[in-house]
């Protein structure tokens, strides 16, 4: 039986391959009353829009539209998916500069209509700009969200899963830290119905390099990643309109978390309506402790770079 949500809106700005394909997502899923996409290309925003609403016939009642930054006084949750795309051979952190700079204007242009929304961030790098985000919009932090590492975290299971041989879904793994690079998994803590998963440390290291590096492998060989990180994007924004609870590896701003401060990293969260109603506290292993502190060093070394 399907769940009824109630009457609600999402915007999404950028209609690159993230926000389409998220769009199309939320379309497919009828999880939102009403869905707008926004581009600063818009006729770009206006067909995308014209290819979903053709195919309406054949799902729900969403209705669907390609509108402007006028839109987002309705909106519950503000996906930003705009700005530059990762190249191939380029890391998350050598966007910052053209990104912060296109972030700028987009929450200049979200918080001239809307104050209440939740805004959830899909740019990379996700941590700093949702840090940017942040201080920029003077949001309360509960409702300024990067997607963090949620995705390294369902390719650290479904990895796990093949070199076990078990769905995915019952693999408890995480994935915590910088949303790139310097991120860590949490070998100390991956089981499988409370029972401890053991790894060779060949093992250990193929299925985090293939984790760490899976977007660019998929850069590389397509041009960009889109499916996997919008149903991680679908993922949070459900369990807000829901009110659920569900606890997911968002980034978020920490206080005296092991030790970090003032930094947004991916860690585990309880999502509801509210946004980031609780982070839980992890007990890591003493090298886990040590990676977790150096992945805040190296974001809160490039914040100090900007302008904020």
């Amino acid at each position: 039986m399907k769940t009824q949500l109630r009457s609600s809106r999402v915007v999404i700005i950028g209609t690159g391959a993230v926000g389409t394909t998220t769009a199309y997502t939320l379309l497919l899923r009828e999880r939102v009353s009403e869905l707008v996409l926004i581009d600063a290309n818009k006729e770009k925003a206006l067909g995308e829009a014209l290819d979903m609403n053709h195919g309406l016939p054949f799902t729900g009642g969403v209705k669907l539209w390609a509108g402007d930054y006028s839109d987002c006084a309705d909106a519950d949750i503000i996906v930003i998916a705009a700005g530059a795309s990762q190249r191939p051979g380029e890391t998350r952190i050598d966007l910052l500069k053209r990104n912060s700079v296109i972030f700028d204007s987009i929450v200049k242009s979200i918080i001239k209509y809307n104050d209440h929304a939740i805004i959830l961030v899909a740019t990379n790098p996700v941590d700093i700009l949702s840090y940017v985000t942040l201080k920029k919009s003077g949001f309360p932090s509960n409702r300024v969200i990067g997607s963090g590492t949620l995705l390294d975290s369902a390719r650290f299971r479904y990895l796990i899963g093949q070199n076990k041989e078990i769905n995915p879904r019952s693999i408890h793994a995480h994935i915590i830290g910088e949303h790139g690079d310097s991120e860590l998994p949490l070998w100390s803590l991956a089981n499988v119905a409370g029972i401890k998963l053991e790894f060779s440390e060949q093992d250990r290291e193929q299925i985090f390099n293939s984790t760490k590096n899976a977007a660019y492998e998929i850069i590389n060989a397509k041009g960009a990643t889109s499916y996997a990180i919008a149903l991680a994007l679908d993922r949070i924004v459900t369990s807000i309109l829901q009110d659920d609870g569900s606890v997911l590896n968002v980034s978020t701003l920490l206080n005296n978390y092991n030790g970090v401060s003032d930094v947004y990293l991916g860690v585990p969260s309880i999502i509801d309506g509210t946004g980031v109603r609780q982070v839980l506290d992890l007990e890591l292993s003493d090298q886990e402790l040590l990676q977790f502190q150096q992945s805040a060093s190296k974001l809160k070394s490039e914040i100090e770079k900007l302008e904020l």
